[in-house]
């Protein structure tokens, strides 16, 4: 079969693409197939980028192409402009894009008058859009640039660089900031804060940064992360710029936030947040706890802690510390002494029913979202910079978000929420 002839079921498969439906008439698919294949049986000669699907490809697009400028000029190809004048058809600029079939070189038409801007193939655009969502994709997954350079050449041949793929991830860049400065919902029933260590190069040297994670559970039952924030260490005072942060963008009420055990976490909240209710994460506790335990006793001190902590309310919780306090004081006075220090932030969570224990009293959700992200970064290393850590770690979050699923048992706790705060829930929300 010669081009011409090519070309012509080329353009007999086209026009039978028109149905209702959008579907392909089997009868007239089956014959036009047939003939475009006849002949071909290498991989290459039928998928390749100068076979049978890479030529189709390039009479589609060039096709589009056409229709897109018909509608610019307002009069169909093969027609006179209305009127004898006007804009009109000025041949094509030859054009190598790169599509998921390898690279498909095209003519882009144009127009006399030089305002023609088609939308499939852009001025300048070298891939097709698909692509660029699969680069991201890639990146988003963990991939480094020299890496998907190397994939999407090794699938597509050549066409991806790593400066490619660094100019598409920039405007991932771009809706992250957009992201991190969104306003947030006014009151959230549940706040989760904790923060992961991650490594960026800092002048000469790599070093240990960490980033502030916030976690809000709205009044729907619908878990968001609201923000996340770099700074070289983990301290309360860079929480109080975080919890401020929030304030600003429209959170004016916590109902309980729950943390782990860092020193001055509590204060800053309540600076900011005063009716909160601070709930320290008892498997942050429980694990501080075990550090001072040998493994030969690790097992019977955590057995007792959980009598704690799974007592029926405050006073029975209090019952269960003296007796572990009493068992355990002569090895270990620590971790009696630092459970009662800490005491009025372990137990709030022992006002709600047992059902709703589970929603506030760790934070294994943000904890969950941590190991979700040290999984993609682990390969990595260091982050060249800031900005390339944000990037990551934002289309980290919301691929994460996507799984994330109702917050367990939430009209029970929404109703143990209104009993214990009041007017802070809106009658809207029961």
């Amino acid at each position: 079969m010669d081009e011409q002839q090519r070309s012509e079921l080329v353009d007999g498969l086209l026009e039978s693409l028109g149905d209702e439906h959008g579907q392909l008439p089997e009868a007239v698919s089956d014959r036009l197939v047939d003939g475009l294949i006849r002949g071909k049986r290498s991989e290459g000669e039928i998928l390749g980028s100068d076979g049978v699907l890479g030529e189709l490809t390039r009479r589609l697009i060039e096709r589009a192409l056409g229709e897109e400028l018909s509608e610019h000029l307002g009069y169909p190809a093969g027609h006179a402009p209305a009127g004898g004048t006007g804009n009109s058809r000025n041949g094509g600029t030859p054009k190598t894009v790169l599509t998921a079939n390898g690279p498909v070189a095209i003519q882009t038409p144009r127009d006399r008058q030089g305002r023609f801007e088609p939308e499939l193939v852009k001025k300048g655009q070298r891939r097709l859009a698909g692509l660029d969502e699969k680069i991201i994709a890639l990146y988003a997954g963990g991939m480094t640039t020299r890496e998907i350079e190397t994939y999407m050449g090794d699938l597509y041949g050549p066409g991806v660089s790593r400066e490619t793929v660094s100019r598409v991830t920039a405007g991932v860049l771009s809706d992250a900031k957009e992201w991190q400065a969104r306003p947030l919902e006014a009151i959230y029933p549940i706040l989760y804060l904790d923060a992961l260590i991650i490594k960026i190069r800092d002048g000469n040297a790599i070093r240990n940064f960490a980033c502030y994670l916030a976690i809000g559970v709205n009044l729907e039952g619908e878990r968001d992360v609201l923000g996340m924030w770099f700074q070289q260490t983990e301290g309360a005072k860079f929480w109080l710029q975080v919890l401020t942060d929030l304030k600003s963008r429209g959170v004016g009420d916590v109902l309980v936030c729950c943390v782990d055990g860092l020193t001055g976490f509590a204060e800053a909240i309540e600076a900011v947040y005063p009716k909160a209710w601070v709930q320290t994460c008892l498997v942050h506790a429980v694990r501080a706890a075990l550090r001072f335990v040998p493994y030969k006793d690790r097992r019977a001190v955590a057995g007792d802690l959980k009598r704690i902590y799974t007592a029926p309310d405050r006073d029975a919780a209090w019952d269960q510390l003296e007796a572990f306090a009493e068992r355990w004081d002569p090895k270990y006075p620590m971790i009696s002494a630092a459970w009662t220090e800490n005491w009025e932030r372990i137990v709030p969570f022992l006002a709600f029913p047992p059902d709703v224990r589970r929603a506030v009293y760790t934070t294994n959700t943000i904890e969950a979202l941590n190991r979700q992200i040290r999984k993609i970064i682990k390969t990595r290393g260091s982050f060249p910079d800031e900005d390339s850590a944000r990037k990551l770690l934002y289309l980290a979050i919301t691929r994460a978000q996507r799984k994330w699923r109702h917050t367990y048992n939430w009209s029970t706790a929404l109703a143990a929420f209104r009993i214990h705060f009041g007017d802070r829930i809106p009658d809207t929300a029961i």
